[in-house]
């Protein structure tokens, strides 16, 4: 993975080439209902959302396979004065102990054969979180070049459908560098006909 990683490095190296500081929206708008503990970031970036997690409260590690990443991500975290454990690694190769993590985040990065390791990582009532990129017909600015690494519609839902689907959404919403088709899923690690629903507040569908 040496040729990815020097692809990454050479992106986050550039200083066009900016991610916003704020996480995944359905992330923040749902944080008083996540379960306390230990958090998992996946292809963290410069750590949108491992940070605004462990700005409240939880045990974070963050992984990517770029240095020029967690290099911005470290600093980041250094003005903020909060603590995570970066991982620089290719997420195959990383070893995720069950049951692990009481939410898992992952945003904007192609990983449906990771999802069975993911989900094993999840521990029993933990919440999954993850937004991508789409394919669409519909006019979009912002997302991969390559349809190969787009979703196609339901991919995300139906690759889940083990855990609890808490919300699952796909739309055209603006995001760092303009207009993406993204979807966006939050799920739980549980089963039975009989569950509770956390009650959210309506979105402020300007934000989003």
């Amino acid at each position: 993975m040496t040729g990815e990683r020097e692809r990454w490095n050479e992106k986050y190296s550039s200083v066009e080439f900016e991610l916003p500081d704020d996480p995944v929206p359905e992330l923040e708008r749902r944080l008083t209902t996540l379960p306390d503990g230990r958090a998992l970031d996946v292809a963290t970036g410069t750590g949108r959302n491992a940070l605004f997690l462990a700005d409240h409260g939880y045990d974070v590690d963050a992984v990517d396979i770029s240095d020029a990443a967690l290099e911005r991500a470290e600093a980041r975290a250094d003005e903020r004065g909060v603590d995570v454990n970066w991982l620089r690694a290719d997420l195959a190769d990383l070893d995720l102990a069950d049951d692990a993590y009481d939410v898992i985040t992952v945003s904007f990065f192609s990983a449906l054969e990771h999802l069975p390791a993911l989900k094993a990582a999840l521990a029993p009532g933990g919440v999954f979180v993850y937004e991508h990129h789409l394919r669409s017909s519909d006019p979009v600015e912002v997302g991969p070049s390559s349809e190969r690494y787009r979703y196609r519609s339901n991919d995300l839902l139906r690759a889940c459908l083990d855990l609890t689907i808490l919300s699952y959404e796909e739309r055209r919403r603006p995001v760092a560098g303009g207009i993406a088709a993204v979807a966006t899923l939050v799920a739980r690690n549980s089963s039975g006909g009989t569950q509770s629903y956390p009650k959210l507040a309506a979105r402020d569908l300007e934000s989003w």
